[in-house]
């Protein structure tokens, strides 16, 4: 048993007891009495939160099902659906939604869609993150979700964990970006050593006050959580700084998260290339395959001294590889059809997860899966953070920034750019309109420049630095004679990236404003009707803006530097 586990060998699972009626051809819980007495207080399935439940059972105080629902993983009437239609093929299709996801999130969606509790709600913990992130992901944007494992131990079973009292660091952090069109994603692991700088951190407190915990430089990156009252906000503010990359929400989970959700799926398989005997993280296996669940399956992405050098990125890789293979366990069609699995999942998942107020209620986490459920397994790439040891230690602790590996990466990232191969037909459309595009932005620098007294243009900053915008406005007076330039502070979105938008009769001024900035022809934006005399154009400072005088970012790789790390979550990959 795990530490989370409640229960006896005489304990009755909800999930057997939805049997079919014949004389009513509809699936009804069923109880006996000691069932009824031992079963905590749960809310039947239905169909939307707001519907009501009609009372059918024989236990006090526990809702029955509403008329013509089925059971979890049940048929209606007792009649079979073909998968592609009808109400059986929508809720096979929900089972999927979640599909190509990280573990933990993939377990929070799909359980969400298809077990509509409401007691699930109150499960969940929620965390205010006192305004850091975008406010949550939108629907027409990509989506970028931090999921953190906190090395917290407090929970019963937890106590043979070493500092029982630590109140947690980010141990195990992983930025998930989910690509605008859907069709990819990529889990970026930052490693917990690395040394980074935490910037200050409002933090909101219990009695509903908010307080700024002090930044810190020079330190190691798990430190972002759980130290001086740093919250997970704080992590997300510590990610924007280090990669450039604004998180929309967060999810969080403890040691009990990894028994829970092993132990709910039936097992997560694990290969290994040799013997393993751990006395730190009690892990002890043969070589071979295995079926890990529970305190093996925590000790597995617990061990440092197993695999390869013994070192944090060697356990980021065993972490991302046990991820991966839950995935496909999520996948098979052994959990997909499984009732027990799914009512087990869905408990297990919201009882182990803290989110930010943005995911905080199963609608929510519902709308996120719908999000990802065309994501395909082998579009998902798992990479960490390039990291160097740190030059400034003589004994070997901890690492820095690979600048030359990472900037490559976290542009391609912050460019949405796959970094796996999508579908051939896709990608030879979308290059093939690229080109097409960028012949016709092409001809955009081509023709005349106004004068620099003529240019009107008001600036706004869309992403790039704080007080981009002024100093811009400022830079473009002093130092081009651009005296109609105005600054309009932030800009009511933000932007992917600098554009500058015109109309036709404003073509002039725009490659005046081009060759000033630097700007690149994929940044112009004409409109398709003439401007009013004394129009501005409209100049947008995107996240790729780094100062004026500046050229913008380089264009965003399209491939990976041979040396970055990474593994597709539809490939198994045994530990060494």
């Amino acid at each position: 048993m795990d530490a989370q586990s409640r229960g006896r060998a005489d304990e009755i699972d909800p999930a057997d007891q939805w049997v079919l009626n014949p004389r009513t051809g509809h699936y009804e819980l069923q109880l006996n009495d000691s069932a009824a007495r031992e079963r905590p207080k749960v809310a039947a399935p239905r169909r939307s939160s707001s519907a009501p439940a009609a009372p059918t059972t024989t236990s006090p105080g526990v809702p029955g099902p509403r008329r013509g629902d089925t059971p979890p993983g049940g048929r209606r009437g007792g009649r079979s659906r073909k998968s592609g239609g009808g109400g059986g093929g929508r809720r096979k299709k929900a089972l999927l939604i979640t599909s190509g996801t990280l573990a933990l999130l993939l377990v929070g969606g799909a359980a969400a869609a298809y077990l509509y509790y409401d007691h699930l709600n109150g499960n969940l913990s929620v965390t205010d993150i006192a305004g850091a992130g975008t406010g949550g992901f939108k629907k027409d944007q990509a989506i970028n979700i931090l999921v953190i494992g906190t090395d917290k131990r407090s929970g019963a079973g937890n106590e043979g964990y070493g500092d029982k009292d630590s109140v947690g660091h980010a141990d195990t952090t992983i930025l998930f970006h989910i690509a605008k069109d859907r069709s990819n994603a990529t889990a970026l692991s930052i490693p917990r050593d690395l040394i980074t700088n935490i910037p200050d951190c409002p933090t909101k407190q219990p009695d509903g006050s908010t307080k700024t915990v002090r930044g810190a430089k020079g330190v190691r990156f798990n430190t972002s959580l759980g130290q001086e009252g740093r919250d997970a906000g704080c992590t997300m503010r510590t990610v924007k700084d280090l990669t450039g990359i604004e998180v929309d929400n967060f999810m969080m989970v403890d040691f009990n998260a990894v028994k829970t959700l092993s132990t709910a799926v039936g097992g997560v398989p694990v290969c290994l290339e040799k013997d393993v005997d751990d006395e730190d993280s009690k892990l002890k296996l043969s070589k071979g395959e295995h079926k890990l669940e529970g305190e093996q399956a925590l000790a597995f992405v617990r061990t440092r001294h197993a695999f390869g050098n013994e070192s944090d990125l060697d356990r980021i890789k065993t972490q991302q590889q046990f991820l991966g293979s839950m995935m496909r366990e999520m996948k098979s069609k052994e959990t997909l059809t499984s009732p027990k699995k799914f009512f087990s999942l869905a408990e297990a998942a919201t009882k182990s997860l803290t989110v930010d107020q943005g995911l905080g209620s199963i609608d929510k986490l519902t709308d996120l899966a719908g999000e990802l459920k065309d994501i395909d397994l082998k579009n998902i790439t798992f990479t960490t953070m390039p990291v160097l040891d740190n030059p400034a230690e003589k004994v070997k602790a901890t690492v820095v920034v690979n600048q030359a590996l990472a900037d490559p990466l976290l542009q391609m990232i912050r460019g949405d750019v796959s970094l796996t191969e999508v579908e051939k037909k896709e990608q030879a459309a979308k290059e093939a309109a690229d080109a097409d595009a960028k012949a016709k932005q092409d001809a955009l620098l081509q023709g005349n420049r106004a004068p620099a007294g003529d240019v009107r243009v008001s600036v706004y900053n869309g992403g790039g630095p704080k007080g981009a915008a002024s100093t811009t406005q400022q830079w473009l007076q002093s130092s081009k004679g651009m005296s109609k330039a105005s600054n309009q502070g932030n800009a009511p979105a933000k932007v992917d990236a600098t554009q500058l938008e015109f109309a036709p009769n404003q073509a002039d001024q725009a490659r005046a404003l081009a060759d000033a900035l630097g700007l690149p022809a994929t940044a112009l934006k004409m409109g398709t009707t003439d401007a009013a005399a004394k129009t501005p154009m409209k100049l947008t400072l995107g996240p790729d803006f780094q100062k004026a005088g500046s050229p913008l970012a380089p264009p965003v790789p399209q491939e990976l530097p041979k040396d970055v790390q990474q593994a597709q979550a539809d490939k198994a990959i045994c530990a060494k």
